[in-house]
Parts: structure tokens; sequence; C-alpha cells
């Protein structure tokens, strides 16, 4: 005799922050969960990093005040108070030089660009969000946008390299909502936080209440094959187990659901063109700090890199024994020459370009420990002009299918914060049609 749907669990796809976030509300609201994960641990892009002996994330994160999905989410877990909060700092690094960024009198003092146009900097970026207002700004490319309000000098001296660093040739096409948006989360000085323990300790606790809670959570394990079924899908794992599932929530990205769907299921996913920014990181163990800066960019420096986030100015220095954590970067296409470059040449050449940059600091006498090269392919999607009214639904189709996945956070930052978000309005929508396929199973018995 089959299960009964209404007593069939909900499988999930993916174990990152989504997938956990999701996991969880449905445990907490005693539906069977089954979360699986391909890779070894849980955590998405949050985990898996290890450096001289401490475990860190591959790629950086931080907690902001303003974090209205992931904050309760934390309290919910009794982890708020494991939140240290620290007042961090930005800087600048063009043409070969440094620059603090952070009050009218270091934008004063930046000479990259002349006083006229320093002055029109910083009038026009108090006033960004409400020149914002009003505007189509998902149909406005954020090149035409800032153009227009910051002038061509601005733009091309020092926006373009800026913001293009994250979304590379496609930047043009971008809609100005995705810019108007990140503002709201960050400020040059900013108070950002960062868990006690690492975010280890959030994944750590999400896989406590899941599995207390019922759930199964299974890691090291992929999905074979997803099968649509007239009343839920089979979720087929390489392992051979056949899972007959009410509804699956899938976090991972789109194409990837697709190479794992049957053909029917495949025929309904969101035919949405979306392409994704890949990227190269490089994380370096120094004896001694940098500049201080949380965030730096890096614009016009002889670098492969594009910016510079000291992490122990967030972090501290304790758990690395008194050693300095600094994150670099680059965003690029997965089938980019960077992104197939070795780890090895990579940290070569990336180190020599970090000691150019910073040759006060790190001296011939300075030491970098160790460095550690991290790739992810599918990190930021390209939001194109009009994206918001192509997005797609968290339901696909008539089918008990659901997506939480980056390609729907737009305009929102991909963030943690804002996976949680996500997952927390996908989980609704299940719980939703669940109870319409009791109600439906009840009324047919």
């Amino acid at each position: 005799m089959s299960t009964p749907i209404e007593s069939r669990p909900v499988v999930v796809i993916g174990g990152g922050i989504s997938g956990l976030t999701a996991a969880y509300r449905l445990t907490r609201a005693s539906i069977p969960v089954h979360l699986v994960e391909s890779a070894d641990q849980l955590g998405g892009l949050g985990m898996g990093g290890e450096i001289g002996g401490v475990e860190i994330e591959r790629f950086y994160h931080c907690v902001m005040p303003t974090d209205e999905h992931l904050l309760p989410l934390l309290d919910e877990l009794g982890l708020a108070d494991a939140i240290r909060w620290q007042r961090t700092t930005m800087g600048m690094n063009v043409d070969g030089r440094r620059f603090p960024f952070n009050s009218a009198v270091d934008l004063l003092r930046f000479t990259p660009l002349r006083l006229a146009h320093r002055i029109r900097f910083g009038a026009v970026s108090l006033l960004l969000r409400r020149l914002g207002r009003g505007k189509d700004l998902d149909n406005t490319r954020t090149e035409d946008w800032l153009r227009s309000v910051y002038g061509p000098t601005v733009w091309q001296r020092l926006l373009k390299p800026l913001f293009g660093a994250k979304f590379g040739d496609a930047f043009g096409e971008v809609p100005a909502r995705y810019l108007y948006q990140r503002l709201g989360r960050e400020s040059n000085v900013a108070t950002r936080g960062y868990p006690e323990g690492t975010y280890r300790a959030i994944v750590d606790r999400l896989r406590t209440a899941i599995e207390s809670g019922g759930g199964r959570v299974l890691c090291g394990v992929g999905v074979q094959r997803v099968t649509l079924g007239d009343d839920g899908a089979t979720v087929r794992l390489v392992t051979g187990e056949e899972i007959a599932a009410q509804s699956v929530v899938s976090t991972v990205p789109i194409p990837l659901l697709a190479s794992l769907a049957d053909e029917p299921l495949r025929a309904e996913l969101p035919q949405v063109r979306l392409d994704y920014q890949g990227v190269v990181n490089a994380v370096f163990l120094l004896d001694q700090p940098l500049d201080g800066h949380y965030w730096a960019p890096v614009i016009n420096c002889d670098t492969d890199f594009d910016g510079v986030v000291e992490m122990s100015a967030l972090t501290g220095t304790e758990r690395l024994g008194g050693r300095s954590l600094v994150y670099v970067m680059h965003y690029c296409g997965r089938d980019s020459a960077l992104f197939a470059e070795s780890e090895q040449e990579i940290a070569r050449r990336w180190t020599a370009q970090l000691r150019a940059l910073y040759p006060d600091r790190l001296t011939a006498a300075a030491t970098v420990e160790e460095v550690r090269i991290f790739k992810a392919p599918f990190v930021e999607p390209i939001p194109t002009l009009g994206y918001h009214e192509r997005m797609p639904a968290a339901r696909v189709g008539d089918t008990n299918v659901f997506l939480a996945t980056t390609a729907q956070i737009y305009p929102d930052v991909t963030s943690w914060n804002s996976s949680v978000g996500l997952a927390d309005r996908v989980v609704r929508e299940v719980m939703n049609n669940r109870e319409s396929a009791g109600r439906r199973a009840v009324a047919n018995a």
C-alpha cells in the first residue's frame, strides 16, 4: 500500500542556509523532512575552509544589524547573544595608492577624483536613496542611472570598475534597483557581526534542531533524479534509495535542478535566461594586519583581484593566535581562464600582488604563513532589465516542486539574510499546498 500523500515527507535538496532554514521551519511545523546535501558537510558557500589548522569560511560573510530575517532566526536558535558586533571601516585602493574612505574629510583627501567631482560624489551619495524613489529602476540600466546622477567622470573613474568587478562585462545591463537595494544594507562605516564559533555554530544548531524535530539529514549523498507523479514526486538518490515525497524544495541553481529533473518536470521549470558569476577567492594568513579596513575595493592597481576583505578587523585575531585573516577575490565566469587556472599559480601570483599593494605592511620580513584558494561556479546571479517581472515563482507550475534559489532573491543582495527570508516565504507556500492536499485527500476518502 502506498503512503498517504499527507503523510509523505518534504524533500529539501541542498544543505546551504536556504535548505537548512526550510528544513528547520518544516520540522517546527511537525512536517517530516529529508534534507539531502551532495557535499560532505552542510552550510554551502559559508563553510568548508581551513587555514593554519583553524576552521574558516571559504567565502567571507558577515551579519548586519538590518538583517531582518537572519537575526530572528538566530534568536530562535539561542544564538543572538553569540554574535560579536564590531564597528568596521572601508578603504579604497586606486592607482596603487591606499585611502581611507569613511568620512567627509577622507573624501576631500581622495585625490583620484578632482575636488569638484569629490564634492558631487559626496552630495549625490547622501541623496542617492531619495533620488531613486519613484523611479522604474528595474528597467533602468545601472550605468544610465549612475551616469545621470554622478556624472560621466565619477562613473568612468570610480563606479564602473567598482561595481563592474561584481558582474564583469554584464554590469551595464544590471538593473539600477540592485544597487539601490544594496545601499540599504551597507555603508562605509558600519557595525557588522560575526558569530562566535564561526558560521559553523549556526549550521550545527540548525542541524541539531532539524534532527531533534524528527527530520532526516543526509550529507555526502547526491540526488540522481527527481520524477513527477500525480500526487507528489519521487526523489531517487545516488545510493539507489527512492523517497516518495509529498513535495520537493530545491535550493540548488535552476540549471542544476534541470539536469536532475525528468522530462515532465524539466518542461515545467522556468525558462529564465540567467547567467551566474563564479568567484575565485584567496585567503591569506598573515603575521600582521594590513590597514584594518574590513572592505577595500581595488581599482587599477595591477592586480587580478578586485577587493580586499580584512576579516580580522571584524572577527579579531584571538582564534588565529594573533595572526590576521585576509580575503581577496575576483568574480568571473566559470568558463574563464582564471577559474580554470591552478590553485598553486593563483596563490603565487596573488601573493606577489598583495605584497606590492601593501609594501609597507608586507615587507620582506613579513610572513605570509599560508594561502588557500577556493572557487565556486554559481555565486552571483546576474539580473537583467525587467528581471523582477520574470523572476521565477516559488512553485513550479502546478507541480509539488518548489524553488528557493539565489535567482529569486533579487532585488535583495545575496546573503544569508536574504536566503533565510526566501526560505521562509517558500515554506509558507509548501505548507499551504500541503494543507490543501490533506483536505483533498479527506474529501476523496
